[in-house]
């Protein structure tokens, strides 16, 4: 579709759904129609977002359009843009308008605003989900292709999961935050709301980018937004069922099952979820925003005002009970993460009505964020997916985490989990866009051929992981190779009168080459392997430590050793 058709189906969508609520401002017809225009003159120039319709949350700035993070008495009109704004504007998308939210980013329920409450677009009596509600209903109906909305404690899963829709959870300080109004600014992040995993992942390849500028901007370690295929890996699940209505606990436990998921305790990491709204960072909310609470109290909104306030009364002593919780959470989400690939929880154990939230403004709320809080506070990005609907048609969502720098690793995942379980996007009724391929091994990669314990799903691994490898596909060697069996892990040496050996092709940056082989206890090492579709580097050993260890050549590979038993 060009420029300008799309648009027009914007505006027709925009105008068919008739929810003003969505929007906090909205641009005219004519400004969108002449943006359309003028982009579609230029040509796409090489823009990946080429007149692709967007929305912003309105806590991001836009220049010319005020900032009003939906407290109208706070309201600012910026100048500039925000980095993230800037450079989807440079990758030729179509700004829409600014979308409405819980006032500062602080709820997930969607209903504490003053600019309205965003219709659920499949229940108007169930909340829309917050705190970035207008961009994730803006998706899920049709509207924008995507949306930048914020997650802090779940702002940008929660909503997505009552939307049927993606909500991509970048690692923190992967995307600059200047130009946002903060709420937790330690643990605060632009987030993408997208009609499927790969669509998000092209928006975020286009906004993350270190900024030297934002105090809490990141390096990433290697390119961590390059697609991985889809490899035989493991996944944890929380045995959390008893904390959701029966409703999530059944498509939960389909979800789980799907992806063989295997039980983890979370004890610890809902003990740091509570924090979120009950320790210090109710403080660093309250710190964010000092002189609106201490001279204007008034402007905010009712709940708002309250949960801001409980911060000025938080003690430093608890504050750091808090933290050395919160260390004991990051190293035991290090260990988990040394064992599994991702971790699979419900979005939010129930999704409650307007008359709920209106009866207890807090205690709804609470609840929504009981699998959402912990994950920014332990260092982790992640994937919001659609896993199946309730018996009352409305959908259900489940989130796969991963630890920090591991979205383009979860996307295969993420999207196989997406498809399993719905087929269309958000209330539309259209079918989901197609799944991106893999990306090939890029320049500052190597391919290398791995045949034992460093395979997916196998101890060892995230050696590979960790130093940002990704799968690219399984293989096998041309049949010049014999196997041995050397204690946890295969040794293979060229042999004339060899078999074909079955392994995986994994790309990692050329730069960790070095790391990975130190890693690497002799008689192994690496050494060019003929596949069967040519060379590549890979695992070999030396013909001297295999001299007297049992061969297992004829099995074929070291999966097919482990499975045996023997």
């Amino acid at each position: 579709m060009t420029p300008v058709k799309m648009a027009e189906a914007a505006i027709a969508a925009d105008r068919a759904h008739a929810d003003p609520a969505i929007w906090i401002t909205r641009r005219s017809d004519e400004a969108i129609l002449a943006d359309a225009a003028a982009l579609e003159a230029e040509g796409p120039r090489g823009r990946p977002l080429w007149g692709v319709p967007f929305a912003v949350k309105d806590n991001i700035d836009v220049a010319g359009i005020p900032t009003t993070a939906a407290c109208p008495g706070f309201a600012y009109t910026p100048d500039t843009d925000s980095p993230a704004v800037r450079r989807l504007l440079d990758a030729g998308a179509l700004l829409i308008g600014k979308t409405n939210l819980d006032q500062f980013a602080t709820g997930l329920v969607g209903t504490r605003s003053p600019y309205g409450v965003p219709r659920n677009v499949f229940d108007p009596a169930l909340v829309p989900g917050g705190s970035s509600s207008g961009s994730a209903c803006a998706v899920a109906a049709g509207i924008v292709r995507f949306a930048l909305g914020t997650d802090t404690a779940g702002s940008g899963r929660v909503p997505a999961g009552f939307g049927n829709i993606v909500g991509l959870k970048p690692t923190i300080g992967s995307v600059s935050a200047r130009g946002m109004v903060p709420a937790c600014r330690s643990v605060d992040t632009i987030s993408v709301l997208a009609r499927s995993v790969d669509e998000a992942l092209a928006v975020q390849r286009v906004i993350a980018v270190f900024d030297g500028d934002d105090a809490y901007a990141r390096k990433a370690p290697f390119p961590h937004l390059r697609r991985s295929a889809l490899p035989a890996g493991r996944v944890a699940m929380g045995d959390v069922a008893a904390l959701c209505d029966a409703d999530v606990a059944a498509a939960y436990a389909d979800a789980a099952a799907f992806l063989t998921a295997a039980p983890v305790d979370m004890t610890l990491y809902l003990e740091v979820a509570r924090l979120l709204y009950e320790g210090p960072w109710v403080s660093e909310r309250t710190a964010a925003l000092r002189s609106v609470v201490e001279t204007t109290p008034d402007i905010l909104y009712p709940a708002t005002r309250t949960i801001l306030e409980l911060g000025l009364a938080r003690l430093t002593v608890d504050a750091f009970d808090a933290f050395h919780l919160l260390q004991r959470a990051r190293r035991q989400a290090a260990i988990l993460f040394s064992q599994y690939d991702a971790l699979l929880l419900p979005t939010a154990p129930f999704c409650p009505s307007l008359a709920e939230v209106e009866a207890d403004p807090l205690g709804p709320n609470r609840r929504l964020g009981t699998f959402t809080n912990f994950a920014n506070l332990c260092d982790m990005a992640g994937f919001a997916v659609p896993i199946g609907f309730g018996p009352n048609g409305t959908p259900i969502g489940g989130v796969l985490l991963g630890p920090a720098w591991s979205e383009g690793r979860l996307a295969p995942l993420a999207d196989a989990l997406h498809r399993k379980f719905a087929t269309t996007v958000g209330a539309t009724g259209q079918a989901l866009p197609v799944s991106a391929e893999p990306d090939r091994v890029e320049a500052g990669e190597t391919a290398l051929f791995c045949i034992g314990a460093h395979m997916a799903g196998l101890p060892l691994n995230t050696q590979i992981t960790a130093l940002g490898g990704r799968f690219i596909r399984e293989a096998r060697t041309a049949p010049a190779y014999r196997l041995f069996a050397l204690g946890n892990r295969p040794g293979m040496i060229r042999a004339d009168d060899g078999a074909a050996i079955a392994g995986e092709v994994w790309a990692l940056p050329t730069s960790s080459i070095g790391a990975l082989l130190a890693q690497v206890p002799p008689p192994l090492g690496f050494g060019t392997v003929t596949l069967d579709d040519g060379p590549c580097l890979g695992f070999v050993a030396e013909s001297a430590g295999v001299a007297d260890a049992r061969e297992i050549t004829h099995l074929g590979g070291w999966r097919a050793w482990l499975r045996s038993g023997d």
